[in-house]
């Protein structure tokens, strides 16, 4: 029987034991739950705002590209204000000479 007692004996100090490691695990499964990771964003907010800033450089080049182009869109000429005078001044006097020419 002493054997008997000595393996009860042991059985039950393993089951103490694994009892206080349950618990134990418990309490850092509850601790872990609580507890609250922070993360330091102070260096990304950084590379974010320089970012923007290129960002917005890069943009207001973009603006000014596209006015300067639309400037000179609008001041862009296909032909040249002499030609066209010349050309209506020549219309006119060859509707005239065939009206004349008609007309006698």
């Amino acid at each position: 029987m002493t054997k008997l007692e000595e393996l009860t004996a042991l059985l039950v100090n393993e089951i103490n034991d694994f009892k206080n490691g349950v618990d134990k695990l418990e309490k850092i499964n509850e601790h872990l739950e609580n507890t609250k990771i922070k993360i330091d964003l102070t260096k990304y907010k950084f590379i974010i705002e320089k970012h923007e800033q290129k960002m917005d450089s890069h943009i207001k080049a973009i603006e000014r590209f596209e006015s300067r182009f639309d400037n000179k869109i609008n001041q862009a000429k296909i032909y040249p204000t002499w030609a066209v005078v010349v050309f209506i001044v020549c219309v006119l006097l060859a509707l005239t000479s065939i009206s004349v020419l008609f007309l006698k």
